[in-house]
């Protein structure tokens, strides 16, 4: 009889979830109410009101999950520990394991996005990546690996939004391909190439 519950639930928040990235691919969050999400997702208010307590805790557990299921995901790639992944490797399993989550575009990377939970995204990675632009460049500063950082997981966010909006036409490993050569081309600037234009930054 739990079980049968458990299951219940379940489909219910996923219906209710399915409905308000739907929403969210339309409209801002502020101009969602309960009443139109339940009418969406087909069911009443009082059985919204038993799992959120109203759109923005809806917001917050879905992003709360996604981090926790995203994270799990890549923890193989997270180890900080492990030195057999290159940097390189790490940031493309991060791209394609976020590409494989389609709510993650309406909900993080969509126009009516949340800019600071796709902040919290670009986070997952910063410890092990910069871990591994240490191992690699022993010679930069921790500063310039940061900014470094900054360019190269805010360029990859770009990458994937453009893709997913042209329809995810292009193949994804031809999209791992370009994101790795754009990457390269950005280890130019710790190996020295933008020394002098930023020479404030430690070497």
């Amino acid at each position: 009889m739990k079980a049968a519950l458990d299951t219940r639930a379940q489909l219910t928040t996923a219906c209710i979830r399915q409905a308000f990235t739907m929403l969210l691919e339309e409209k801002p969050i502020q101009r969602i109410s309960v009443t139109e999400l339940c009418r969406k997702a087909g069911v009443n208010r009082s059985t919204f009101y038993a799992h959120y307590q109203d759109i923005y805790d809806l917001l917050e557990k879905i992003e709360e999950e996604m981090l926790e299921e995203l994270t799990k995901a890549l923890a193989p790639l997270l180890d900080s520990q492990s030195g057999e992944l290159s940097p390189l490797q790490i940031t493309t399993g991060i791209y394609q394991c976020l590409r494989d989550n389609a709510d993650v575009y309406t909900i993080a990377l969509g126009e009516h996005g949340d800019r600071d939970f796709a902040l919290r995204l670009l986070d997952i990675g910063r410890e092990s990546c910069l871990a591994g632009y240490s191992r690699q460049f022993p010679q930069v500063s921790p500063e310039r690996l940061e900014y470094f950082y900054a360019f190269a997981s805010g360029g990859h966010m770009s990458l994937l939004r453009k893709w997913m909006e042209e329809g995810m036409t292009v193949p994804a490993q031809a999209m791992a391909q370009l994101s790795e050569e754009l990457m390269l081309r950005g280890m130019e600037y710790l190996q020295g190439g933008a020394a002098g234009s930023v020479s404030r930054l430690g070497g």
